[in-house]
């Protein structure tokens, strides 16, 4: 696999997924940490409280991180570990674990790509209002400003948001995350209120005279069942729903005419009687997480008035089904919709049912398969002209993967939850392998 030589190689984590001690010196709670510990909000009513125990174990995980042969590393701020009630004073303890945290990282030679707001909003922050206040956006820029001051230094590139619609849709539409709310209406608030927030975090970030800032949104590519006229605007909906809503109004400052049009203009009114050129703030690159496809197709009554079909092809834990070449056309995409922006994949990767460890080993075929196809899809979309500069594989651990709890095991390394031992699986080996031989 030909990669050019100054290509990113990476691992990714999040905070609330390994770091455990949610509560630790003077951290405040998240909206995540109360949401888990609310009964039947998460399968077998995990919670983070333990994770990974990461906040222990950093500099012994930065170590795992240089061993695996990786060069950069991506992860992400409890911001209530540093603003406790999300506003205000800064609890410097918390502030000085990322601190060390980078501090290892520059010792080892891995650089450090930091997103300041991967889901977990202090509950304070919450409590008034969260996503749906547009206040929560001030705050945002406040906190990053906050970070960029104390770490711009150090770290070269940094990220606003992880996949933002998952904090609407998963959030507030669906329910299925904090605040759990569900109702449809919610979409253009909290995406209005987020884009803003993304927005105003570039400008506190460009005013400090920083390096390098992106955004990075989950990207599942939707492919009409058929060619009929319906199936084709069961895409198009599908589309601007997922894939547009967070790109467009950044990219040509305008709302996907489709979800418009779908959801009817009244939803939107709010929305739409605001310019969006405050939201058109230029970034340098964009990150894309991207696991699957979708295949769908007209549906009366159906989410947007669409359906989407299960392929007889290999699917896996997540029941996603595993489809490489949408990843390559999912890059070519945001190349032309972006006008050639730097592209990085941020996340991908697969959750499988791994065998036990037996003698130190972790047999994980299936996941170097998925691994060693969706990098060959990488490098179709690099010799098609893509400017994609690298690849972040999810994830280093074994994690807290939300709602599903310890279920799903997206890990390139091991973590028994009993004793917190890590060990590399096989897909870790292969892994370091690529990055060996590109390099």
């Amino acid at each position: 696999m030909p990669f050019p030589t100054d290509f990113t190689w990476g691992v990714a984590t999040s905070s609330y997924q390994i770091e455990g001690s949610p509560l630790a010196d003077g951290a405040g709670l998240s909206n995540w940490h109360r949401f888990a510990l609310e009964a039947g909000r998460v399968l077998n009513d995990d919670h983070g409280e333990t994770a990974c125990d990461h906040y222990r174990r950093s500099h012994d995980d930065v170590a795992l991180i240089k061993e695996l042969g990786v060069d950069a590393y991506r992860f992400s701020f409890n911001w209530a570990r540093i603003q406790p009630n999300g506003k205000g004073v800064v609890n410097e303890k918390g502030l000085d674990f990322y601190r060390r945290l980078v501090d290892a990282l520059l010792e080892h030679g891995i650089q450090p790509f930091a997103t300041l707001h991967h889901w977990d909003l202090p509950a304070a922050l919450e409590d008034a209002g969260g996503w749906l206040n547009r206040d929560t956006a001030h705050r945002f820029a406040d906190f990053t400003e906050i970070m960029t001051r104390a770490l711009d230094g150090q770290i070269q590139d940094w990220c606003t948001f992880n996949e933002p619609w998952v904090i609407m849709h998963e959030g507030h539409v669906n329910g299925a995350h904090p605040p759990g709310l569900m109702d449809l209406a919610h979409a253009p608030i909290v995406a209005n209120n987020l884009l803003r927030a993304h927005a105003e975090g570039v400008r506190a970030y460009r005013a400090n005279g920083c390096h390098r800032i992106g955004l990075v949104v989950n990207i599942e590519p939707k492919y009409a069942a058929s060619d009929s006229l319906d199936d084709q605007a069961a895409q198009a909906r599908a589309e601007s729903y997922m894939n547009r809503l967070f790109i467009d109004p950044i990219i040509t400052g305008e709302w996907p005419q489709p979800l418009v049009e779908a959801m009817g203009e009244d939803a939107w009114r709010d929305v739409l009687d605001e310019s969006t050129a405050p939201l058109r703030e230029p970034i340098d690159w964009l990150g894309v997480n991207y696991y699957s496809r979708s295949v769908v197709r007209h549906k009366d009554g159906g989410f947007l008035d669409t359906e989407t079909l299960r392929q007889a092809r290999a699917h896996t834990e997540m029941g996603w089904e595993v489809y490489p070449q949408g990843l390559t056309d999912t890059l070519v995409w945001l190349s032309e919709r972006t006008q050639g922006l730097p592209l990085y994949v941020t996340e991908n990767g697969a959750a499988f049912d791994d065998p036990p460890v037996i003698g130190g080993r972790v047999d994980d075929q299936a996941r170097v398969d998925y691994l060693r196809e969706h990098l060959h899809a990488a490098a179709q979309a690099i010799e098609m002209g893509v400017n994609l500069r690298g690849y972040f594989a999810w994830s280093l651990l074994d994690n807290f993967e939300w709602q599903f709890g310890y279920s799903k095991r997206f890990g390139l390394v091991h973590v028994d939850p009993a004793t917190q031992q890590r060990t590399f699986k096989d897909s870790a080996h292969f892994l370091r392998e690529i990055c060996h031989a590109n390099t």
